[in-house]
C-alpha cells in the first residue's frame, strides 16, 4: 500500500496576521479546521501539523492531531515538508495549505489521484476555472497545460494571452501540492531558479529542473485567510 503523508504547514511569523494558525474561527483555532476537513480526506494514510512553534504543535496535541517541531530556518512550507520527508519513511508527501479552514477534502484526494494511477509521475497538483474578477489579479496564479493535463508554465499575469477571441478557459492553480519523496528531497537542495524569483512561484522550480506536475481538474478553490477582511469572511460562514 502506497503510505500517502499530509503536511499542514504553519507558524507563528506571519506578516500580514500574526498568529494566524491560532486565530479563533467560531470557537476554534484556524489550524484545527484545517486538520479536521484534511482528516476527511481518504487518500491520507497519515496527517501532521509541521511547525517551528510549540504553540502550535501543543494547540495540535490538544485537538488529536500529530505534531512535528522543525526548523525555524525554512523559507517555505515546502522546505517544512521535506525536512518531515527526511525524518520520515512515506512514499507521497501532500502540502496542504494552513490557512484554508474551508479546504474541501476531496481537492486532496482529487490532487494525490494521478500519482496513485501512475506512479511514475514525480508530482501533482489541481486547478479550477478561474473568474473573471481573478484574470488579471496577481495573487490568483493562473496555470496552462499540455495536452496530457501537465503544467506548461506558471504566472501571476492572465495565461494565455488572448490575442484573438477564443473559447479556451483560464485556469486558476491551487496551491496543494503531492511530491514523490525522491523529489521533494531533491526540490530542498535546490536553490531558487530565475523563472521562479521573478514570479515568486517556487513550483516553477520543478518545472525549470525538466520534471513535470500533472495537474487535475476541481470544482472550486477554497478561501485562503490572507487578510483581516478573508478571516471575517471564513468567520462568518463557519459561525452560520
Amino acid at each position: 500500500m502506497t503510505s500517502v503523508i499530509g503536511i499542514i504547514p504553519a507558524r507563528l511569523a506571519a506578516t500580514r496576521l500574526p498568529n494566524k494558525p491560532l486565530l479563533d474561527i467560531a470557537g476554534k483555532p484556524m489550524i484545527q479546521w484545517v486538520w479536521e476537513r484534511a482528516s476527511e480526506a481518504r487518500s491520507l494514510t497519515d496527517l501532521l501539523i509541521a511547525t517551528p512553534d510549540i504553540e502550535i504543535a501543543q494547540a495540535a496535541e490538544s485537538f488529536g492531531a500529530k505534531a512535528m517541531i522543525t526548523s525555524h530556518e525554512h523559507r517555505s512550507g515546502t522546505d517544512r515538508l521535506a525536512e518531515v520527508a527526511r525524518r520520515t519513511q512515506g512514499d507521497l508527501y501532500v502540502n496542504i495549505q494552513g490557512d484554508e479552514p474551508l479546504l474541501n477534502p476531496t481537492a486532496v484526494d482529487a490532487a494525490v489521484e494521478p500519482i496513485l494511477k501512475d506512479p511514475t509521475l514525480p508530482m501533482s497538483s489541481i486547478y479550477c476555472l478561474a473568474q473573471p474578477h481573478e484574470y488579471d489579479l496577481p495573487s490568483a496564479v493562473k496555470v496552462v497545460l499540455d495536452m496530457q493535463g501537465n503544467a506548461l508554465y506558471f504566472s501571476r499575469s492572465r495565461i494565455p494571452h488572448p490575442r484573438e477571441l477564443t473559447e479556451q478557459p483560464l485556469y486558476k492553480h491551487i496551491g496543494l501540492y503531492v511530491f514523490q519523496r525522491e523529489l521533494l528531497l531533491q526540490f530542498a537542495n535546490w536553490q531558487p531558479t530565475p523563472l521562479e524569483r521573478t514570479e515568486g512561484l517556487e513550483q516553477l522550480r520543478v518545472l525549470e529542473h525538466g520534471y513535470k506536475i500533472r495537474m487535475a481538474p476541481v470544482a472550486e478553490s477554497s478561501i485562503a485567510v490572507d487578510t483581516e477582511e478573508d478571516l471575517n469572511r471564513v468567520r462568518a460562514i463557519l459561525s452560520s
